[in-house]
């Protein structure tokens, strides 16, 4: 089994994949098989666009028409009143284009951008613990969030103004070799060219100016927020000049680097309006001689120098659009990398549904390491009988938990196999094993909803009386309908509004509402206290009667009355029996009952004074 981690993709280093290859994988979004309504859209916006663009470049010949009509002397003004009108109906055209344009591709945008945002996210889901265990969840959620404005950001610049304006000046100047000579086509080719290239060079300069700036401005921050944190220790050591300094320094760091980038721009500016001003004297010296020779007229000399200026206008943000397209594509790159992560865990061909009939579960020859060096389970053996209680018990670290994990399959063993009713859960859907099993997690984590979607999470679709059953089933529905909200009371983040033993009871209503064949609970009640923990216990005990029931049990009170109790320690099985038979075994089992008997005779009192019964 690999266990190569995975490149980091929160990291700010570039992926390693071309800008072209990026935006192919685009291109599937934006033409998808099968959806004739988004092809007509990119197909009409697209049309659109072209007209758009003739529109922009038949302007500056009406321009030239009337140009032309006025400076001949005595001129016909119901010809002149017609060439307005037509110049004036051409502009409104060329804004309407462009508008019908944004409305018919709105939608296929926002379409790409939703579609490869949920493929990512399914794909997140799919992918191993591991690969979430090894990441921060903030970090994965951003590059999401950074992917699709960086597709919204890529559509709007790119396909509507770099590629358009790149259209349009190839047919500025097919226009001008064919009302002209071939020289205005070069001459009109060679200013814009020179000026696309100019601001491409000197903002390659100028990001790295601004990836400097961006620095020393995290470090400045960095600087003051650790130190109005630690303000008592500044204060203990009296060491407020000290910090004054420090943030000072990153500051004038932050200053040197934000003149540079601000007195480079202007030299972007300076450079860029020399290249056009020089265009503009090359039309005028081709348009002049033409003129004096006869070969053009006045509107001729506007015409070109008009084609110019209109051409310029749209690249006037070049160097922002240049950079943010750059970033775009780094984003987008660190999305798609997402989407060629492969999945650890995957169904084998023609995986069936797992079918439970009795519920029996054998672990048979276990090994398991997340690691090659980090061994954590070495040939484990034991059963849970369909419809018995099977408990884990074991010091910290002795791999209880890590069976858990490996019964729901978000890893793969090494060695062996783990079967429920003689089925290896590896060739079986994943989606069936764990409808299959209910677990109670000792950390329960709970979403930012009401407590009535928690505990309908655990069936999705159920009734509100089945809902509140499961609540009364866990000892919690008393106590939600004292609320003012009741079932409709948010729980805040992580469902930190509700106390350690009311999340860990929702959380049970929960498990206990799916309904499932096989019941793992880990330390299902390790935050009440003794009254109720001693009430859900035996709720737990009548509910799973008949059920197979694994319990990882770190409180040995919970578990006396256990099918078999199965001692684990150092990935292997260390005793094993009833609780009767491992007190009078003498051995671990027996010390750690003693050691649990004299601390909970200690603490009893205050844990009922202080027992998690109260709302934060």
């Amino acid at each position: 089994m690999s266990r190569r981690p995975a490149a980091n993709l929160t990291e700010a280093d570039p992926p390693a994949t071309t800008d072209l290859e990026t935006i192919k994988s685009l291109l599937p979004y934006l033409w998808p098989k099968g959806q004739f309504e988004m092809r007509a859209r990119v197909a009409v916006a697209l049309a659109c666009l072209v007209m758009a663009k003739v529109a922009s470049v038949y302007i500056p010949v009406l321009y030239k028409k009337a140009v032309d009509l006025i400076s001949g002397g005595a001129f016909d003004y119901t010809v002149l009143l017609w060439i307005v009108v037509a110049y004036g109906m051409t502009r409104l055209g060329q804004q309407a284009f462009a508008q019908l344009r944004e409305f018919f591709f709105a939608r296929v945008a926002q379409r790409a951008i939703r579609s490869v945002a949920i493929k990512t996210f399914r794909h997140l889901h799919r992918l191993s613990l591991r690969f979430h265990l090894d990441r921060q969840t903030g970090g994965l959620t951003r590059v999401i969030e950074r992917g699709t404005k960086a597709i919204e950001f890529l559509l709007n610049f790119m396909l509507f103004n770099i590629l358009p304006t790149l259209f349009e000046i190839f047919l500025v100047c097919g226009v001008l070799w064919w009302m002209f000579d071939f020289f205005y086509a070069i001459a009109t080719f060679g200013t814009i060219f020179s000026y696309i290239a100019f601001t491409m060079l000197v903002t390659e300069w100028r990001l790295k100016i601004r990836r400097r700036m961006n620095m020393m401005d995290n470090r400045a921050n960095t600087s003051a927020v650790d130190s109005l944190l630690n303000y008592e220790t500044v204060k203990y050591f009296g060491n407020e000049t000290h910090e004054e300094e420090r943030y000072d320094r990153s500051m004038q760091g932050y200053e040197d680097a934000a003149v540079k980038s601000r007195t480079s721009l202007s030299l972007v500016n300076v450079g860029q309006g020399g290249i056009i001003a020089v265009g503009l004297m090359v039309f005028m010296v081709l348009a002049g001689k033409d003129l004096a020779a006869g070969k053009a007229t006045v509107g001729d000399f506007v015409m070109v120098n008009t084609y110019l200026i209109q051409l310029y206008l749209p690249l006037n943000f070049l160097g922002f659009v240049y950079r943010e397209i750059k970033q775009s594509l780094t984003d987008m790159q660190q999305m798609f990398l997402l989407l060629d992560e492969e999945a650890e865990i995957k169904d084998v061909a023609g995986a069936k549904n797992l079918v439970v009939e009795k519920g029996a579960v054998r672990f048979d020859n276990v090994t398991f390491g997340y690691s090659t060096d980090r061994q954590i389970l070495n040939g484990i053996r034991f059963d849970v009988p369909a419809g018995k209680t099977v408990a884990l018990v074991g010091p910290s670290g002795a791999g209880k938990s890590t069976i858990s994990r490996l019964l729901f399959r978000f890893y793969d063993i090494d060695d062996g196999a783990i079967l429920i009713d003689d089925q290896d859960i590896r060739s079986v859907t994943q989606a069936s094993l764990r409808q299959a099993i209910g677990i109670v997690p000792q950390d329960t984590v709970l979403f930012n909803d009401t407590i009535y979607y928690n505990i309908a999470y655990g069936k999705p679709g159920a009734s509100q009386s089945q809902i509140e059953e499961a609540a009364r089933l866990a000892r919690i529905h008393d106590f939600v309908m004292s609320l003012p909200d009741g079932y409709e009371t948010t729980v805040g983040e992580r469902g930190l509004k509700l106390s350690g033993g009311e999340k860990q009871r929702v959380a049970i209503a929960r498990t206990l509402l799916k309904q499932p064949k096989i019941f793992l609970f880990d330390e299902a009640t390790s935050a009440l206290d003794s009254q109720t923990e001693k009430e859900i216990q035996s709720s737990l005990s009548e509910i799973s009667q008949n059920y197979t029931t694994l319990v990882i049990a770190h409180r040995l009170s919970t578990v006396v009355d256990a099918y078999e109790i199965i001692v684990l320690r150092d990935g292997g099985i260390a005793e094993r029996g009833n609780h009767e038979s491992l007190l009078a075994q003498n051995g671990i089992y027996a010390t750690m009952w003693r050691q649990q008997m004299r601390e909970e005779s200690v603490s009893e009192p205050v844990g009922e004074l202080t027992a998690g019964e109260v709302t934060v």
